[in-house]
């Protein structure tokens, strides 16, 4: 599977997305299955190209398996004494919640203290990005990007805060509309009160 990023043109958008033909159509018959389960005519105008819409939909929305994330954080990384506090906050999170392949959305607030290497600071949200567009859960997702980033880069300290909403809270289930669930982890440096403490007022302070 291969992802191209959008191309803006004059005009509007141009998107080239190519997919493996073979999974594709495998998962639209799938999926035709699945809506004539449901009680619907898959062959009714508004639905028959929904399976096939509904395969590519879920390749680009799942694309996390086809990326490397420490590979990622390697490709852009620079030697620089500098061993302070490094945040990238408010990075979008879209990603499918495992139990019910509903979707959770949020933002995730990443922070690291360099030990003499640093990375491209929007390696941080792809590395983001690679884990959240998969099937996850929430408190997971929040261990493995501090992993990776700890392992990658070897800091003095790594942390992550992941603030989202749940659809299968909100849509189904117990259908509470407002709530919000918080994860974070933490590694060396951010294990101490002080540093955490700077980290979380840095990510809830308005700063631009």
């Amino acid at each position: 599977m291969e992802f191209t990023i959008n191309h803006e043109e004059e005009g509007g958008f141009v998107r080239t997305d190519k997919y493996d033909d073979k999974i594709t159509n495998e998962l639209a018959d799938h999926y035709s299955k699945v809506i004539d389960l449901l009680g619907e005519d898959v062959n009714r105008e508004g639905l028959a190209k929904t399976p096939m819409r509904v395969a590519k939909s879920m390749q680009f929305l799942l694309q996390g398996y086809n990326m490397d994330p420490e590979e990622i954080l390697q490709s852009a990384r620079f030697r620089e004494d500098y061993q302070q506090m490094v945040i990238v906050k408010d990075i979008d999170i879209f990603s499918m919640c495992e139990h019910h392949m509903i979707p959770f959305i949020g933002k995730a607030h990443v922070a690291y203290i360099p030990n003499h290497y640093i990375t491209g600071l929007s390696k941080i949200a792809r590395v983001v990005e690679a884990y959240s567009r998969r099937l996850q859960v929430q408190e997971r997702l929040t261990t493995q990007i501090k992993d990776s980033i700890q392992n990658a880069l070897q800091p003095l300290g790594v942390g992550v805060v992941i603030e989202a909403r749940h659809l299968c809270m909100q849509m189904r289930g117990v259908q509470k509309q407002n709530s919000v669930t918080t994860t974070s982890d933490f590694t060396g440096a951010f294990l101490k009160e002080p540093t955490r403490k700077e980290f979380l007022q840095l990510v809830g302070s308005k700063l631009m």
